[in-house]
């Protein structure tokens, strides 16, 4: 469909049109052939980077003028029209750099990547009057209404008399869903009114009253105010002990960012739950900044798009494909929490946040800023070569000390029989409640139980569409599969004997934890932090806001409770499970559970009142738990490079995974073995596989799986290239490739 925001077309061109000038046009469609030649007529003016309309097979299609040279060998009587060029600031050069740099690096169609460039089709149509909300004539002059809320009340507090808001905008200030708005205007008391021009991106004032730094973090933020001053590109990693003020520090770069009269972006792995980091921005600053992830709505990313790419945006906090909105004159990248595996794209291109901003911020001759208590070993690795600055913040802020880490061997203090938290866990969670403090109990999983079994014949109760066990959700009554979302209902029979009353949930899941919780702290007031409870912003604000307020003494959660949150009440976390990310073959597996655990202790003790962690482990000699206890993770991540080195295994050797995938079985065990056949030969280069992938079976695909390992000197692009070319493949076979995968699955 043509956007109506086009630009008109000229009339008939005469015959000498074979004279027109020709342009090359990229279009957000995974097509091999890379960009198109067409005809630009006479009257359009078109440079390098305008969004223009195009014909192709019969429909109207969006596409970009691109780079480099066109097919002469294409007559000019064969070209077909350009039909519009719209009224939209063209894609940068930095950008379109970009978008070839990820997609030479990922194997990935050009077309591909500059889909997620594109990804707001409402950017390309001219901008509506932009309705808002303000107080209705005379409202809050009259007694108190009996229908106000405390919801209500703080919408009304929000919004001062006269001024108007967005309906998304007034919400976040209020710290409400947008329903409670709705609500408002139901009752009359908010009416429709037009917002001021720029009133949806107010700019950050980085003169605005501040935090009062420590001498320690004054001395960091000095040093990142220095690296964006100098307007050129470079890699710092910022690390500092959970509570040191990080985010404080790098708040600081961009408030310089902003004295350059330059665009900053700061990435975050939750974006959609990061209310109290989104509190620490406007207190910062005194408004808040764009924001771009998957909750917002359709108009609302047309409109950020768009003012993105006008430079109507200065600031921009955002999810991983925020990277490749159309910043005019980006000068700083920030990826908060830099070693969270959601960084890492899995589906379409296949790419890692983290590695790509700092291509970006190469291209745009940005500062990037890495953040993290606990860095990946890639980061580290780039930190000890030289590519990468330091600056680290030794210390919590404030009189808050970090909390004691302790194991609890589970083999010495076993739980009752059918409970899962230990006698030590219980007896420290009834001390912290005495004592008028939160505590937290922590489990990486869930629902009610990762598995369900028959206990009559031992049948499982697995996903028919994936190589899965179905995990149980008590409360919906409902078996699901959390790779293909497959869900049916809780059987009254086994399904394979047809015993009735047989299945039997095994292991926990947070909801049983939450059960068992309730039965042992029965006048404990409980909430429960998971993806399934804390679907969005306003319920992660409803949240912060009733534990910060002590409305709640027991916090029960999987790992959303570990990014980044502020209870200064929290005082205990328990972690039910801390073996739980150790077992597999996973490479990163030990490094990703030391981050995890290390993340979620750092909740504990965040003020005066000194925090303590405890640890249920089967296995407390194991390295990851010597190092949470001890604190000395530095000597782990040693420890870790030692064992990586020799191998060549990342980061001291490249590895590229190809995951070949087909309906039919034998169809991919012949597509595998072909591939394994073809394979590169080659000096510092190793072939491992094909094997089936830990998942062999996904969402109704069997999956088979072959990993190429080099010497980090080997360029690894052209030889999956050159691979991949040698090998014919059905159409019903599909290849997908991962350059540096972070995950085995």
């Amino acid at each position: 469909m043509r956007p109506s925001g086009r630009k008109s077309s000229p009339p008939n061109q005469p015959a000498g049109v074979a004279s027109a000038p020709r342009v090359r046009v990229l279009l957000p469609l995974p097509l091999a052939a890379g960009a198109y030649d067409y005809r630009l007529p006479q009257g359009f003016v078109a440079p390098l980077g305008s969004f223009v309309v195009v014909p192709l097979n019969g429909r109207e299609t969006l596409g970009v003028v691109w780079d480099g040279e066109g097919n002469p060998d294409l007559a000019p009587s064969r070209l077909r029209d350009v039909m519009t060029v719209l009224d939209v600031p063209p894609m940068g050069e930095n950008l379109r750099r970009f978008v070839d740099w990820v997609a030479a690096y990922t194997l990935s169609p050009p077309g591909a990547v500059l889909r997620m460039a594109m990804s707001s089709p409402g950017a390309f149509t001219p901008p509506s009057a932009k309705a808002g909300w303000q107080r209705a004539p005379g409202e809050g002059r009259n007694a108190p209404d009996p229908r106000m809320t405390p919801a209500r009340l703080r919408v009304m507090e929000a919004l001062p008399p006269g001024e108007v808001m967005s309906g998304t905008a007034l919400a976040e200030a209020a710290g409400v869903s947008p329903a409670v708005v709705r609500g408002l205007a139901d009752a009359g008391m908010l009416v429709p009114a037009l917002l001021p021009e720029g009133d949806l991106f107010p700019p950050p004032d980085p003169e605005h009253p501040g935090p009062i730094l420590l001498p320690d973090q004054a001395s960091a933020a000095a040093r990142l105010r220095e690296k964006v001053a100098e307007r050129r590109f470079g890699v710092t990693l910022l690390t500092g002990v959970t509570g040191s003020g990080k985010t404080e520090v790098y708040l600081d770069a961009v408030a310089e960012c902003l004295r350059r009269g330059r665009q900053a972006l700061v990435l975050l792995p939750e974006i959609a739950l990061s209310a109290q980091w989104l509190d620490r921005f406007r207190a910062r600053f005194g408004v808040s900044p764009a924001l771009w992830h998957s909750e917002l709505g359709t108009r609302t990313r047309a409109r950020t798009w768009r003012a993105v790419a006008e430079g109507g945006v200065q600031v921009l906090v955002g999810a991983r494909s925020a990277l490749f909105l159309p910043f005019p004159d980006l000068g700083l990248i920030i990826v908060d929490e830099e070693h969270e595996t959601a960084f890492k794209q899995e589906d379409g291109v296949v790419y890692h946040a983290r590695d790509m901003a700092v291509v970006r911020a190469r291209l745009s001759q940005a500062s990037c800023i890495l953040v993290s208590a606990t860095p990946s070993l890639e980061t580290l690795n780039n930190v000890e070569a030289g590519r990468y600055d330091h600056v680290d913040l030794p210390q919590r802020h404030g009189a808050a000390g970090m909390p004691g880490v302790e194991a609890i061997d589970l083999r010495k203090h076993a739980p009752e029989r059918g409970r899962f938290i230990a006698p030590p866990l219980i007896e420290a969670i009834r001390e912290t409640l005495a004592r008028g403090e939160q505590a937290m109990l922590f489990l990486n999983r869930r629902g009610y139980a990762p598995l369900t079994l028959c206990r009559a014949c031992g049948h499982r109760m697995r996903c028919p569409n994936c190589t899965a066990w179905l995990v149980e959700h008590r409360a919906q009554r409902r078996l699901q599969c959390h790779h293909c979302g497959h869900a049916e209902p809780i059987p009254p029979t086994c399904p394979e004997c047809n015993a009735p009353g047989t299945l039997t949930p095994v292991g926990p899941g947070v909801e049983r934890v939450v059960e068992e919780a309730t039965e042992l702290f029965p006048d404990a007031r409980r909430i429960v932090m998971a993806s399934d409870t804390i679907p969005g912003p306003a319920a992660a604000t409803a949240a912060a806001d009733s534990i910060a307020t002590r409305q709640v003494d027991l916090i029960i959660g999987t790992q959303i409770v570990a990014k980044g949150w502020h209870f200064p009440h929290l005082t205990l976390v328990g972690v039910v499970d801390a073996d739980l990310g150790l077992a597999g073959g996973d490479l990163r597996a030990a490094e990703r559970t030391l981050q995890l655990l290390h993340q979620v202790s750092g909740r504990a003790g965040r003020a005066e009142a000194p925090g303590r962690v405890l640890l249920q482990t089967f296995n407390p000699d194991h390295p990851v738990m010597r190092a949470l206890v001890s604190g000395d993770l530095e000597a782990f991540m040693a420890e870790e490079a030692a064992g990586r080195r020799p191998g060549h295994w990342p980061p001291y050797g490249r590895l590229a995974a190809l995951i070949v995938s087909a309906e039919d079985e034998r169809e991919a065990d012949r597509a595998a073995r072909d591939l394994g056949l073809a394979a590169p030969r080659a000096d510092g280069v190793e072939i491992l596989g094909p094997a089936p992938a830990p998942l062999a079976l996904l969402r109704g695909r069997h999956r088979r799986r072959l990993l190429l390992k080099a010497r980090k000197d080997v360029q690894i692009q052209p030889l999956l290239r050159d691979w991949l070319a040698r090998v014919k493949l059905p159409n019903s076979v599909r290849v997908q490739v991962d350059v540096d995968p972070v995950g085995f699955l």
